[in-house]
């Protein structure tokens, strides 16, 4: 038995030094960290003494430095899956952290960063995607002390802020991978959903005019409407749902989880992509560029055509869609970065650094 017990507590510590190695092997820890920005001005003039902006770092500092941006309501830290991390930052992947410095950070109003939950509630300046790229900047440049970016890559919020990093700072990066969005003013579904799901949660009595003192129990409610009309592919939610009592179990079994965020801070989410329109500037790119969207994305269908019309006013601009299959996810296909990782790969080959 003494015997037995050894050899399962040796078993035991290798297998976890097996998976210890195993992590090790896929990518550096990340490592969390905070900057204050101070006197930060908004759009509208309203300057605060202190904006906290939280951050993930992955790799050395003396790496090249590559910024990547989360969609609506995520943060940084929230991009290290196994689909999207595990397939990009390990060795001999498109941003190897042994050679690359990624830097993700929460962007204002999301994640750990200075939001409205943080006290002033509806009182919070309105910000918009303007100023969560100042914010960005400032992280990167006056926080981080990088001069130079040899990536900007964003998903959904993210590509859409990639779009603006281009126009707004064309000098400061070599590539720019916009992706999950189009490089135009918000319009159509992609801003009647948003503007009734910020809608619902105004109507909502329980928001109390973001005066509540517990979270409205209808958020979950809310969030599962907009979501199952904007992202998930229609083939992967019929093969979750091909019957209506498979819908409903689906549909049950949403409404049963828990609703983790803060109401107040979803509105402003949401509402701050109302004045987003990149396209007056998007001759002053420099950057070489990739644009990625995918077929089935909810949000922004291909069948417009705005894609292809306006990456011909930009000097070096490629635009790769995504076929729909079984295997996509509408607008969420882009979080699975197998499906793009190699024209990635080959961006960072051929963008020369500037």
């Amino acid at each position: 038995m003494r015997s037995s017990y050894r050899f399962a507590l040796l078993l035991f510590a290798v297998l976890f030094c097996a998976a210890l190695s195993a992590r090790a092997a896929d990518y550096p820890e990340p490592k969390q960290g905070d900057w204050v920005a101070r006197n930060f001005r908004f759009h509208a003039g309203e300057v605060f003494p202190e904006v906290k902006l939280h951050y993930t770092t992955i790799g050395a500092p003396s790496g090249e430095p590559v910024l990547i941006l989360h969609g609506t309501g995520g943060s940084g830290a929230g991009l290290l899956t196994k689909d999207f991390a595990g397939e990009l930052f390990g060795p001999g992947q498109p941003l190897d952290a042994s050679r690359y410095y990624v830097i993700l950070p929460d962007a204002l109003g999301t994640g750990k960063s200075t939001r409205p939950s943080d006290g002033l509630r509806m009182k919070f300046p309105r910000y918009n995607y303007d100023d969560m790229v100042l914010a960005q900047y400032r992280l990167v440049t006056e926080g981080l002390g990088v001069k130079h970016l040899r990536l900007v890559l964003g998903n959904s919020m993210g590509g859409m802020q990639a779009w603006i990093w281009g126009t707004r700072y064309p000098e400061l990066m070599d590539a720019l991978v916009p992706m999950a969005c189009l490089p135009v003013a918000m319009s159509g579904r992609n801003w009647a959903l948003r503007r009734m799901l910020t809608q619902s949660i105004r109507n909502d009595p329980e928001w109390n005019n973001g005066n509540y003192s517990a979270q409205p129990r209808g958020m979950q409610t809310h969030l599962l409407y907009f979501n199952l009309a904007t992202i998930g592919g229609n083939q992967a939610l019929y093969k979750q749902a091909p019957s209506a009592a498979k819908a409903d179990e689906l549909i049950d079994k949403r409404l049963a989880e828990p609703f983790r965020g803060d109401a107040n801070d979803v509105l402003y989410q949401w509402e701050s992509s109302y004045d987003y329109d990149p396209s007056p500037g998007l001759e002053r790119i420099q950057a070489t560029v990739l644009a990625l969207n995918s077929s089935d994305d909810e949000r922004n269908p291909p069948e417009l055509g705005v894609m292809e019309r306006e990456v011909k006013r930009i000097t070096n601009a490629r635009y790769v869609l995504i076929p729909g299959g079984p295997d996509t996810r509408g607008h969420g296909t882009t979080g699975m970065a197998k499906l793009w990782k190699q024209n990635l790969a080959e961006l960072l080959q051929q963008a020369p650094r500037r």
